[in-house]
C-alpha cells in the first residue's frame, strides 16, 4: 500500500473519530525558534485514548491568550522521551467551537511500544510532555495489565489513589508495567456542593474544596446543578486541573465509558430527576452533557458531523413518548439526544483480552420508583416481590395482578409496563454478537454499575428483630435487570462461552464474585466472575454508616460494629456476606473469625470478597490460561498525601482464576497479599 493511499484511508478514519491526523514527519509545519515548557499554559494538561496496534489518540487543552480568535497547534510524536525519534506530526487549529481542545490521531505507530507526545503553538509555548503506549498485535501472546477505576469526586476528596498507581507501575519491570487505565464512569460528578454549603466548609466529615463553580447552573437544597454546555465545559476544566489526575491521563491511555454523573445523578435517557420531584425533559441537557464528554476525553466514539468540532443536534426538551419493548422512550427528540454520541465499543487487545464496552445509562428504561409499594423496617425488597416488578409485563407465564409483601398484597403497578433493562435491544443485539464473536480467552466485559446482586437473609433474624421484616424470603438490597441479564447468562451458558470477566465500578466499594441469574434455593450456576473497584474519592456505605447512623439505631449493628476501644468495623460486610446471624456475632464477640462460623451459606455463595468501606483501584493481568485481579485499597482519601507513593495502604489481595471450559463454573482462589481485610471476608 502507498503511502499516499495510506494516508488517504488514515485520514477518513481521523475524519471519522472527529481528529486531526498525526502521521509521519511531513504532516504538519514545525514551529521554528526556541520551545519553552508553559504549562500554564494548558492547565489542562495532556491525554491519550483508546490504544490501537498502529494507532492512538492523543488530547491537549491549549488555554486561550486574550483577544485570540484561535491557536494552531502542532502535536509531536517521538519513539523516544527525548524527541530525537519523532515518528508523527500533525497540526490543527483549536477555538471556542471545541472549548479550546484539540485531538489527533497518531497514526503509523507499532504495536506494545511506548511513545512520548507534546503540544507546541506557533510561539514555541509547550505542554507537557505524555507518554503513551499502543495496543499489541492481535498475535502477541504476552500477558495483558491494566488497571480499572471509578468514581472520582475531587470537590470531596484526593486522588491518593493515581499517586500509589503511578508510584508502584513506575518501579514494575517494563514487561510487568500497565498498558491503558479503564475508567468505568463518574469521571466528574455534576452534583456538588460549595464550601460554603456545608457547614464550616464540611460534609459528612469531608472537606468541600472549590474545584469549580458554575458559570450558570441552578441550585436545589444544598446541591448546585449544571444547565448547558457551558456548566458542563466548567466542570471538566477544574477537575482537570488535579495535578494527580493530570500525571496519570499523561503516563497512560485512558479508555473511558460514562456512568450517571457525567449527565445526570439520577438520570435515565434523556431526563433528568433529582430527589423525589418528578423526572424532568433534559434533551438539550444531555447533548450538553455529551459535548463535553467528546470535548475533554480521547476515545474513539461516534458523533455527529465530521471533524473535530461535536455538531450539536437541535432538540427540544420533552417527554420520552411511547416506549418500545425493553422502555426506551421513541420520542423523536429522546433518541436524537441520545445518539448524539455513541460510546459503546469493543476492541481486541493482543490475543488474550476481548474487551467490550456498554453505554448503561442512555437506554434505561425509567426506574420503578417504589411509589404506594410497602416498606419494611429492615430495608430490603422480598425476592419474588421484586422480580414480579422488575420483569413487568414479561413476567414468565404473564404479570401477576397483585403482589404480595410478607403479609401484605398489593396491585402490581409494573402489570402493563416492559421490563427494567438498561441496555436496550439495539444494543443488546450489538452487545451478544461481539461477545460471540470475541475469540480472546478473557472477554472483558466494562460495566459501569455490575451485575451482581445484594442480597439479606432477615427471614433468619432473632425474635427482637422479627418485626422488621414480616416475611419468610430473602430480601433483596440489589437485583436489577433480571431479563436482560438472564439473557445474557443464559445465552453464555448454552453456547458454551467461556472467560467472561466482568469489570465494574460505581458502587464505592471492592467486591469478587460470581455471575448468575438466581441464587439458592433457587438454582445456582455460575458462569463468568465479577470485580467491582472501590471509589477513587466517592464516599462509600460503610464511611458513611459509621459517621451517620445513631448509636442507638436499633439496626446498627447490621451496618456498624461498634468496639470496646472506639474504633469501628463494617459489619454490613459481614451481614451481606454471610448472613444476619453473623453479624450479630460480630456484636456479641468483638471475633471476626466467629461471626463468620456463625454464617448462613446459602445467602451469598455468589460472594468471595466485600468492603463496603474500600477506596482504591484494581488491577488485572490477563495471560493465556489465567486472570488475575488485584485490589489496592487505601485509607478514606481526606487530603492529599504528602509521600510520593500517595500514602499508606490498607491491604492488597489477589484474586486468581483459571480458565475454565465449556458448562463448566469458574473457581476463584484468594490471596491477602498485605494488610489487614477485617470484614472483607
Amino acid at each position: 500500500m502507498s503511502e499516499h493511499t495510506t494516508r488517504r484511508s488514515l485520514l477518513k478514519q481521523a475524519t471519522a473519530l472527529g481528529a486531526a491526523l498525526a502521521f509521519g514527519q511531513s504532516c504538519a509545519h514545525t514551529p521554528t525558534g526556541p520551545r519553552t515548557e508553559r504549562r500554564d499554559l494548558y492547565p489542562q494538561g495532556v491525554a491519550s485514548g483508546d490504544p490501537a496496534p498502529e494507532s492512538v489518540i492523543v488530547w491537549t487543552r491549549r488555554e486561550p491568550d486574550a483577544g485570540a480568535s484561535a491557536h494552531l497547534l502542532v502535536v509531536e510524536v517521538a519513539s523516544d522521551a527525548a524527541f530525537t525519534r519523532i515518528v508523527a506530526r500533525g497540526n490543527i487549529e483549536v477555538s471556542a467551537a471545541t472549548d479550546w481542545t484539540c485531538r489527533f490521531l497518531a497514526a503509523g505507530l507499532r504495536p506494545a511500544r511506548e511513545y512520548w507526545y507534546r503540544f507546541v503553538d506557533d510561539a514555541g509555548n509547550m505542554s507537557r510532555v505524555g507518554r503513551t503506549i499502543t495496543a499489541p498485535a492481535a498475535s502477541d501472546d504476552r500477558p495483558v495489565r491494566f488497571a480499572f477505576v471509578s468514581c472520582q469526586d475531587v470537590t470531596i476528596g484526593a486522588l491518593n489513589a493515581y499517586r500509589r498507581m503511578i508510584f508502584e507501575d513506575v518501579r514494575r519491570p517494563r514487561a510487568e508495567q500497565m498498558s491503558f487505565v479503564l475508567h468505568l464512569g463518574d469521571f466528574i460528578y455534576e452534583i456538588v456542593k460549595y464550601p460554603e454549603d456545608g457547614r464550616d466548609g464540611r460534609d459528612r466529615g469531608r472537606r468541600l474544596r472549590e474545584v469549580f463553580r458554575y458559570p450558570n447552573g441552578k441550585k436545589l437544597r444544598n446541591f448546585h446543578f449544571p444547565t448547558d454546555l457551558v456548566d458542563y465545559r466548567a466542570i471538566y476544566k477544574g477537575y482537570l486541573t488535579d495535578p494527580d489526575l493530570q500525571d496519570a491521563r499523561a503516563r497512560w491511555p485512558f479508555v473511558c465509558v460514562w456512568d450517571n454523573h457525567e449527565f445526570a445523578w439520577r438520570g435515565f435517557q434523556s431526563q433528568s430527576w433529582l430527589f423525589n420531584d418528578p423526572p424532568e425533559p433534559a434533551q438539550a441537557l444531555k447533548v450538553a452533557a455529551s459535548q463535553a464528554w467528546y470535548e475533554y476525553q480521547p476515545a474513539r466514539v461516534t458523533k455527529p458531523g465530521a471533524g473535530d468540532v461535536f455538531e450539536a443536534p437541535v432538540v427540544t426538551n420533552g417527554p420520552i413518548g411511547e416506549v418500545d419493548a425493553r422502555g426506551l422512550g421513541q420520542n423523536p427528540d429522546n433518541l436524537t439526544a441520545i445518539s448524539a454520541l455513541k460510546i459503546q465499543r469493543s476492541f481486541r487487545f493482543g490475543k488474550n483480552v476481548d474487551v467490550i464496552l456498554t453505554d448503561n445509562r442512555s437506554y434505561m428504561a425509567k426506574p420503578i420508583t417504589g411509589e404506594g409499594l410497602p416498606g419494611f423496617d429492615f430495608g430490603a425488597t422480598p425476592e419474588m416481590a421484586n422480580d414480579i416488578l422488575e420483569e413487568g409485563r414479561d413476567w414468565p407465564g404473564g404479570a401477576p395482578s397483585s403482589i404480595r409483601f410478607g403479609d401484605t398484597e398489593v396491585p402490581n403497578p409494573q402489570i402493563n409496563e416492559p421490563p427494567q433493562a438498561y441496555l436496550g435491544i439495539e444494543q443488546m443485539a450489538w452487545f451478544k454478537e461481539r461477545l460471540r464473536a470475541a475469540e480472546a480467552p478473557w472477554k472483558i466485559w466494562g460495566h459501569s454499575f455490575g451485575t451482581l446482586s445484594l442480597r439479606v437473609d432477615p427471614q433468619n433474624l432473632p425474635p427482637e428483630f422479627a418485626d422488621t421484616w414480616p416475611s419468610t424470603e430473602y430480601g433483596y438490597l440489589q437485583r436489577s435487570w433480571t431479563l436482560e441479564h438472564r439473557e445474557i447468562f443464559s445465552m453464555v451458558r448454552d453456547e458454551g462461552i467461556t472467560g467472561l470477566a466482568i469489570c465494574v465500578g460505581d458502587k464505592h466499594s471492592f467486591w469478587a464474585g460470581y455471575t448468575s441469574e438466581t441464587l439458592p434455593p433457587r438454582a445456582y450456576e455460575p458462569v463468568g466472575v465479577e470485580f467491582v473497584t472501590g471509589s477513587i474519592t466517592a464516599q462509600n456505605a460503610g464511611e458513611v454508616q459509621a459517621l451517620t447512623l445513631p448509636r442507638d439505631y436499633r439496626l446498627r449493628p447490621f451496618y456498624v460494629h461498634d468496639r470496646a476501644d472506639g474504633s469501628t468495623q463494617c459489619a454490613y460486610n459481614t451481614m451481606l456476606l454471610h448472613g444476619v446471624r453473623a453479624a450479630l456475632v460480630l456484636r456479641d464477640t468483638d471475633d471476626v473469625a466467629q461471626a463468620r462460623a456463625a454464617r448462613n451459606p446459602e445467602n451469598a455463595p455468589h460472594l468471595t470478597f466485600m468492603d463496603q468501606g474500600g477506596y482504591g483501584y484494581s488491577t488485572v493481568r490477563a495471560s493465556p490460561d489465567e486472570l488475575e485481579t488485584e485490589f489496592v485499597c487505601i485509607p478514606p482519601p481526606m487530603e492529599r498525601s504528602e509521600t510520593e507513593d500517595g500514602g499508606p495502604l490498607r491491604y492488597r489481595v489477589v484474586h486468581r482464576v483459571a480458565l475454565w471450559g465449556p458448562r463448566q463454573r469458574p473457581e476463584m482462589r484468594q490471596e491477602i497479599v498485605e494488610g489487614d481485610v477485617g470484614t472483607s471476608i
